[in-house]
């Protein structure tokens, strides 16, 4: 199992980059998951459903399962929030990991980058990007830059630049003890 990063400002395209990417690339016969941060509270369930109803109660885990899916929540309840590396360690093995967010994390990543969205390229600042897919081509980045319209040459990328689940994961360690 492979993973690489989107980072980018909100509004900058990266779901909807997704969104073309994931079916070039389990076109090309590729298992792919994604881990999506999330800067705010959120909720997979609401009111008036059984699981909803056994999560207020007070359960950690609510597990719901039917033939087609299963989705598991689990409440922190106050601990503290997991790590990348302790989440993508949560995942069923695939071939590649996309992971959206998680931008200050030591994964490679690829940027996604709109001027219209008026903030400056990540790229100059992280030394973990690897390619930048812009709506308009940058002038003289250290970096291969492509068009967000180029899906191919996206998914090109993100093959070449995935890292084993289990080096991520040493970044990470890596960074947080020399912190």
């Amino acid at each position: 199992m492979r993973v690489i990063g989107l980072a980018g400002w909100s509004g900058a395209g990266k779901t909807t980059l997704l969104s073309r990417v994931i079916p070039c690339l389990v076109g090309r016969g590729f298992s792919v998951s994604t881990v999506k941060h999330a800067h705010h509270g959120f909720d997979v369930d609401h009111p008036g459903k059984d699981s909803h109803t056994h999560r207020v109660a007070g359960a950690t885990e609510v597990l719901v399962s039917s033939a087609v899916r299963f989705a598991l929540m689990h409440e922190l309840r106050g601990e503290k929030e997991l790590d990348l590396a302790q989440l993508l360690g949560k995942l069923a093995p695939v071939d590649l990991v996309i992971v959206e967010g998680f931008k200050r994390e030591p994964h490679p990543k690829l940027e996604v980058y709109r001027a219209a969205v008026g903030k400056p390229c990540l790229y100059r600042d992280d030394p973990d990007i690897v390619a930048i897919a812009c709506d308009q081509l940058l002038p003289e980045t250290p970096v291969r830059a492509v068009l967000l319209t180029d899906t191919e040459a996206i998914a090109d990328i993100l093959l070449a630049h995935a890292i084993p689940v289990d080096e991520a994961g040493a970044r990470a360690w890596s960074l947080a003890w020399r912190s």
